[in-house]
């Protein structure tokens, strides 16, 4: 569910920045934002799995 969730996120978040985007600058830096937002949401997910299960963290 929370990976569905974050491809969700994902997904909109690289729509948006490629239509806000009009040079290749601009573009690379949209996809770079998406890039972390995604990072972020995968590093809370798995904070929040670890967290839930108990299991100790790398």
């Amino acid at each position: 569910m929370a990976r569905t969730a974050l491809l969700v996120v994902a997904m909109l978040g690289l729509s948006a920045g490629l239509s806000a985007c009009n040079t290749m600058r601009g573009a690379g830096q949209d996809v770079s934002s998406v890039g972390h937002d995604v990072s972020r949401g995968a590093n809370a997910s798995q904070k929040a799995i670890t967290h839930s299960t108990g299991a100790s963290e790398r």
